[in-house]
């Protein structure tokens, strides 16, 4: 079966697919979808703070932001297992530090090149 739909003045045609479902059975407590927002929301200021102050030059070299990545992170660590699973990251890694609960001062120092950084 076909269904037609109109967008913009042109039909589109599509192919009726079976609906399967994605979802997995685990199941996210509104404390934890919370954590998770807060988590985000997080990463969201930190890196929009590092894309100021690299813009000042106040972070030398190359600051690649992870803006619009964050659900990403947040999504992985939650379904991480802490004692088993390790995450190594190169590029972009700003949200993975911030997902793992290290100190945004630290991950910041770190970028402006100051003392009490992560390296």
């Amino acid at each position: 079966m076909v269904k037609e739909t109109k967008k913009n003045e042109r039909t589109i045609k599509r192919k009726k697919t079976k609906k399967t479902s994605t979802r997995s059975n685990i199941k996210a407590t509104s404390d934890e979808m919370l954590t998770y927002y807060k988590s985000m929301l997080l990463i969201r200021r930190f890196e929009e703070k590092a894309g100021q102050l690299y813009g000042m030059g106040m972070i030398s070299g190359f600051c690649h932001l992870y803006i619009g990545q964050e659900a990403v992170v947040v999504g992985m660590q939650a379904a991480a297992n802490n004692k088993l699973d390790t995450v190594i990251t190169s590029y972009r890694d700003h949200g993975h530090m911030l997902a793992s609960d290290m100190d945004p001062r630290g991950v910041m120092s770190e970028l402006t090149g100051r003392s009490g950084g992560y390296s």
